[in-house]
Formats: C-alpha cells, structure tokens, sequence
C-alpha cells in the first residue's frame, strides 16, 4: 500500500465565557495577582458552567474544526478524545460528542488520557489509524473541565488550570512529506506520585471520608515536575528534530504545552529557538490540560502564525508523566 500523508484540514477550539481572573481568585485565598504571574505567567482562565461538560465544549471545538475543513459530520469515520475529564466515568465521552455532532454509527470513538500530552498521544494514535487505509477522516479533539477536580482550597495548584477544548480535523492526502511528519512518545511511571489524584479509582474508590479531605483533587509537586518537565519536554524535541534531520531554526513555531510560562522560557533557552517563534497564550488561559496544545494551534492558525511549507513543533508532559513531541509540515 502506498504511503499516505496524514495531515490537518481544520482546526477549531473553545474557551468558555467566564473569565476568573488572578484578582478574583486572591479575594478567597491568600495569594495575588503578582505571586502568580511571577511564578506562573497566568493572569487569568476560563471555568465552565456548571451545567457545562467536558462533552459541550468538546463538540463546540469539534464543530469549529468541521466547518474550517469544510466537512460535514456524518464525514467522520474515526474519532478519538483526549481528556481525564470525561463526563462520566462510563461510557467514553467520545460516544457523547458523538451523538451530539451527528457522527454515523459507522465511525470508531474512543478516549484516550495521557493527561497533558494526551493530545499529542490522540494526533499520532489517529494518524496511525488513518494511515492503515481503514480509516479516511478523523476528528482528534482534546478537552477538559479541570475546574471539578482541582482543590479550591489549595493555591499551589487551583490558580494554574483552566477549562477548555480544542480540536482538529484529520485526513489523508498522496503528497509525500506533509502533514504529521512524526512523533516521539514516552513516559515515565517512576514519577505517578509528582501529579496525580489519590481518591476515586479502582485501587481506591471514594468516600465520603475521602471526599471530606479532597482526596478526589489533583496533588502535584511542583518542583519536582518542573524541574522534569523541563527536561523531558527538551529531550522529546531534541529526538524528534534529530530523527527527521532537522535543525532549531528550521522550525517556524513552537506550540508547547501550555502549563507554565517559565518552563517555556527555559525550553526556549535549552532548544535556543527564541521566544518570538513560540506561540504562548498560558496567560489568558492557564492550564487546560489536553485542550492546551489543540486550543493554542487553532489560535495560532487563525493568526497568521502558521503558514503553508512551515514546520511546527509540539512539544508536551503530563501527569504519568507522559511526554511527547510531533512535527507537523503544513
């Protein structure tokens, strides 16, 4: 079978209306404006409503990349979720987007976490479906509502996540060297304990013990993933570049996972591609875990940032921690 490029027709992507900002979250707990941004780059997020599920803004985002390729739902054959924040723990929440986009009952959907890097980890699973032949075009949407499982209480980690989708549509084409050019996936699970939620699984379900002490929230410790996120993320673009013999400055832009600024400043600093080549909008939007690199790419696109014959890096870590790089020629 002949090879056939994977590549992205659409882009899409949704913030929620409601903007919490830095000044607001200080106002019930002992932080402010100026301890975040310096720590974090954030200055504000966007939370969901209550009656809106990772499901909605998911199928919003989804839309938004169908109308920008010019397809129509019933189009799809494939599609697959990144997200740890589905809408319930049973059935996945692609089958919910599903029925609310019109997708046949033909289509295979599925979820899929990697956390952070879940996107990354659902473009290349996708992509690999669809280079099969047994595939024809994918949507590949990353989604979240962290706002239900961060600890409110805790100013370590409410102040850095945000709610949020984005998505892309996938198709094949005959031209060679286009599209997804490659992936370098990884993760270490020596490290769970440095991110992770210790309450509401199989291993241990919840109480209302647990729950009481916010045991269902996320934990992380933040030096500590820092400091390895920093160098996992440096490494994974350092392995996907000398893979496809390609230098820093061949690369047009840089979409990192969106989770701090500083951590993006050091890849920046590591990689020696400026700042000016990355695109950043951790500051309007926090961390929104998988949504983070589909929602900045869409942003990016719709910018002018991305342009056709540029080759753009992502670049991620996660909870796991997973880590992930891709290379993408448009």
């Amino acid at each position: 079978m002949p090879t056939r490029s994977t590549v992205i027709l659409g882009t899409g992507s949704y913030a929620p209306e409601r903007v919490l900002s830095n000044d607001e979250i200080s106002q019930t707990l002992d932080t402010s404006d100026d301890w975040i941004r310096t720590r974090s780059g954030i200055r504000e997020r966007r939370i969901a409503a209550p009656n809106e599920a990772t499901s909605d803004m998911a199928a919003k985002a989804a839309q938004r990349a169908l109308d920008d390729a010019g397809l129509k739902a019933t189009e799809i054959d494939l599609l697959v979720v990144a997200t740890m924040t589905p809408d319930l723990p049973m059935p996945a929440a692609a089958c919910i987007i599903q029925r609310k986009l019109g997708l046949p009952s033909t289509a295979a959907c599925f979820d899929l976490n990697a956390a952070c890097t879940g996107f990354v980890y659902a473009l290349d699973t996708a992509c690999a479906m669809l280079s099969s032949g047994r595939y024809q075009k994918a949507l590949v949407i990353g989604a979240e509502k962290l706002s239900t499982i961060v600890d409110w209480q805790d100013r370590t980690t409410c102040v850095l996540f945000g709610d949020g989708a984005g998505a892309v549509v996938v198709g094949v084409s005959p031209e060679p060297d286009r599209g997804l050019l490659g992936t370098r996936l990884g993760a270490f699970g020596d490290s769970v304990e440095l991110l992770y939620i210790s309450h509401g699984g199989s291993s241990s379900p919840s109480t209302p013990e647990s729950i009481a002490r916010r045991e269902h929230c996320m934990r992380m410790k933040g030096k500590e993933v820092f400091k390895l996120a920093v160098r996992v993320m440096d490494e994974a673009a350092r392995d996907i570049l000398e893979q496809h013999h390609l230098h820093a400055d061949q690369i047009s832009l840089v979409i990192p996972h969106q989770a701090n600024l500083r951590i993006i400043e050091a890849i920046s600093e590591y990689l020696e591609i400026p700042m000016e080549r990355f695109f950043v909008n951790v500051d309007r939007y926090g961390n929104t875990s998988a949504a983070s690199i589909p929602l900045a790419l869409d942003e990016a696109r719709r910018s002018g940032r991305i342009k056709t014959g540029d080759i753009t890096l992502l670049v991620a870590f996660g909870a796991g921690l997973t880590y992930g790089s891709a290379l993408i020629r448009w």
